[in-house]
């Protein structure tokens, strides 16, 4: 038998699909550029925006003749027990390739944002959370264990990680992010993708680019960031998870960044990310973000039309099901309206990914070649020293805590007994569970009482709700405060609860108004204050809420952005001491809750002065974090100023001691100040950091290569330059906790940066000298 050259696995990638597309109709080309969404909801309470009049009736053995190309979320749209998902999902396969001329599956796609989104598959802690761990190798383990599931049951891609760098923390997706600074969303993005891609799984970054400057921190509103800032804040993260992760795809935003929707930018989708960056994967529509070009924006009068906008912009695949590349695209190639070439480029790219996936071979099977189990012990683990990792201790002024192991304890509030208070909205759970009430979760999830009384058994532990997330009802404060005066120590468990489209208060399309804490909580923690009892205030949180009301009346203060499966045991951990935080701030906690939306990567304009009367200065700044232990920063290596060309680099080095009774982890971080620049300048930013564990008495050695790429910025011409002058490089424990300061002058001319500048910062942990 001669086996066509397209099946040839011998032969180049390139070579094998060119003989295939050869062979190919329009109408099988085409085929190959959208998916399609079996049993997606068609009513208001979906899981994407506009999902109730966006759906497509379609006849499935008739589509699927001519070939598929993406399958939507086979496990991500209802409760599925995950072997029977998997065999339905190869069933699908076969027939998929079956129906063809050429026997083609698709490819099987699902979101991972916080985990596999599957029933009974591991809930890790979100986005936000990896950020407040500042690990980016555990991050990647976490990532590969996410991509092995995936793979276990004939999911090819998942749909992460989103690298939206935070702009206003009233937006509701900021649990989606890791955090507020390009560099910190950058590296922890990148060890993502690289977990994700080690599994074999085509990791896809989103949402490309600029959804998180929204006007208004409204979901999906106007862009109106300028073009540095989209260039040096936005756009870092992805060039960086493209080139030193090697991402296969990428996702276009929903938004429009001044007049021009992502999806129709041919500037963002093929000059710059395949022309300049040399991406060579594939670009996929964020769900109806096609037809939205014709709903929302308003830049196309029909279907064809937003299909041809969007091919030309350089969109490869419709998701999550087919409405505008369908028969709207076919006549319009047909007509000569959209010229052929854009669907070969297109097609191409797909069946390019295919071939690396392993499904043009003659030997493909879609059956899981193992035993499926989403939620192993190897999973919670990893899960678990995740969340404990990211739990930030903001304060805790006299010492309250760990508490005391025999002591009487009120916890009180509405995240405390709630299950869900750990999870985001991108969870099983939360995302899908919500529409499935009858539905058991599927894996179990501690919550911070049940924890805390395990953590503590030898401890007296009264509960009461207080008030609910939301409601304005106040019947609860009585019993609450009760049972706060009875006890020696009341922890106060408040945040909030993860959802969509409004119905929660953090997550898609769940926008705030203000940072101030949801409903009455806010009342409720103030009445537990006034009993006079000390009060330890725990949040679980998508985003951080402004605190300055209860600055200096707290006995301590313990920051979880939804911790994940595991987060109940890890806050009760940190109460108890028995986990030691090492957690540090990814975003800035506010002082007071409205008129200001502020990060801490702002110019001189940006920072307080005498000419307002508002003062965005953060009650706990960007990169903060305390620990049950000290630690001694000594012997800085920047004693004396230095100098180094355009194209040079230096070393910053000191040594870290732990100085307490017990074992602990630092987090190193180093601020770029450029006193005088060409545009202005945020006053500081983070260009580097390590995470360094010691035991008692134990000290490190950390050394920074600082290289002059890392001082580039755009310049009024619209070039990433490295300018000489005065730069001041600062060893911080937080964006405003300088502990050292090394002086350098870069000399020589302006030098413009090319693709193969620096994107970080190289560390190295060595034994401290004796």
């Amino acid at each position: 038998m001669t086996t066509a050259p397209w099946r040839d696995p011998a032969l180049p990638a390139a070579a094998r699909v060119d003989d295939l597309l050869s062979r190919m109709t329009p109408e099988e080309k085409t085929a190959q550029l959208y998916g399609v969404w079996v049993g997606a909801a068609t009513d208001g309470d979906g899981v994407a925006p506009h999902q109730h009049d966006m759906a497509v009736e379609y006849d499935w053995d008739e589509l699927i003749t001519h070939g598929l190309g993406q399958l939507t979320r086979s496990f991500g749209t209802a409760p599925v027990d995950p072997a029977l998902g998997a065999q339905a999902l190869a069933r699908a396969q076969r027939r998929i390739a079956g129906a063809g001329r050429f026997g083609i599956p698709a490819i099987a796609h699902e979101e991972c944002l916080a985990g596999f989104t599957a029933w009974r598959a591991t809930a890790y802690p979100v986005p936000l959370a990896w950020g407040a761990t500042w690990d980016p190798p555990l991050v990647e383990e976490m990532a590969r264990r996410i991509g092995d599931d995936l793979r276990s049951v004939g999911v090819h891609q998942g749909l992460a990680p989103v690298l939206d760098v935070v702009r206003d923390p009233r937006w509701g997706r900021v649990e989606e992010t890791i955090g507020e600074d390009p560099y910190l969303v950058g590296t922890v993005g990148t060890a993502y993708v690289r977990g994700l891609e080690s599994a074999g799984v085509v990791a896809t970054l989103k949402h490309f680019a600029g959804y998180a400057s929204s006007a208004g921190a409204r979901n999906l509103a106007p862009v109106r960031a300028g073009v540095r800032e989209f260039a040096d804040v936005t756009l870092p993260p992805f060039e960086m998870a493209l080139r030193e992760g090697g991402a296969r795809s990428v996702m276009a935003a929903y938004t429009e960044t001044d007049g021009v929707p992502a999806s129709a930018d041919p500037g963002l989708l093929t000059r710059l990310l395949r022309e300049e960056w040399g991406f060579t994967g594939t670009v996929v529509a964020d769900y109806f973000g096609i037809a939205f070009l014709q709903t929302l924006h308003r830049v196309a009068g029909t279907p064809a039309e937003a299909a041809h906008a969007a091919l030309t912009a350089g969109i490869d695949v419709e998701l999550p099901t087919v409405k505008c590349y369908g028969r709207p695209l076919l006549e319009a190639v047909r007509s000569g309206e959209v010229p052929e070439e854009l669907v070969d480029g297109a097609a191409r790219r797909v069946l390019l990914q295919k071939c690396e996936l392993g499904l043009l071979d003659e030997d493909w099977v879609p059956e899981p070649a193992t035993a499926v189990e989403l939620d192993s012990t190897g999973n919670r683990i990893l899960a678990r020293r995740l969340a404990e990792e990211s739990v930030v201790l903001l304060d805790n002024p006299d010492g309250l805590l760990p508490l005391a192991p025999d002591t009487r304890i009120s916890v009180v509030g509405p995240r405390a007994a709630d299950a869900l208070a750990m999870l985001g909205c991108y969870s099983f759970p939360s995302h899908v569970l919500t529409h499935h009430p009858e539905v058991p979760a599927g894996i179990d999830i501690p919550t911070v009482l049940d924890a805390l009384r395990s953590e503590l058994p030898d401890a007296k532990v009264t509960f009461a709700q207080g008030c609910d997330v939301t409601d304005p009802d106040t019947g609860g404060f009585e019993e609450a405060i009760a049972r706060a005066a009875e006890a020696d120590v009341c922890v106060a468990v408040l945040g909030d609860r993860a959802g969509l489209f409004g119905r929660g208060t953090s997550g898609e399309g769940c926008d705030a108004t203000d940072l101030g804490l949801p409903g009455v909580q806010g009342e409720l923690l103030d009445a537990l204050v006034a009993t006079g009892v000390p009060v330890v205030l725990v949040l679980l949180t998508g985003r951080p809420y402004a605190l300055g009301r209860w600055h200096g009346r707290l006995g301590a203060v313990v920051q979880a952005f939804f911790p994940g499966e595991e987060g109940g045991p890890a806050v009760a951990g940190v109460l108890s001491g028995r986990v030691n935080p090492s957690g540090r701030l990814p975003v800035s906690v506010p002082q007071v809750p409205g008129g200001q939306p502020w990060t801490y990567l702002q110019p001189p304009l940006g920072l307080a002065g005498e000419v307002s009367n508002l003062d965005p200065t953060p009650l706990y700044a960007f990169g903060h974090g305390r620990s049950y232990t000290a630690f001694a920063w000594e012997d800085c290596s920047a004693t004396e100023p230095a100098e180094l060309g355009t194209d040079g680099s230096h070393d910053v080095s000191v040594t870290v001691r732990n100085t307490g009774g017990r074992a602990g982890a630092e987090v190193v971080q180093l601020y770029l100040h450029d006193p005088v620049a060409s545009v202005t300048r945020p006053d500081v930013r983070l260009i580097g950091y390590q995470r360094v564990e010691l035991a008692p008495g134990e000290a490190a050695r950390v050394t920074f290569r600082f290289h002059a790429d890392l001082s580039s910025f755009t310049d009024r011409s619209g070039r990433r330059v490295v300018e000489p002058g005065a730069l001041e490089l600062r060893l911080a424990a937080s964006s405003t906790d300088v502990r050292h300061t090394a002086h350098v002058t870069i000399a020589g001319p302006v030098r413009e940066t090319g693709a193969d500048r620096r994107l970080r910062c190289e560390t190295e942990v060595s034994p401290a000298p004796r």
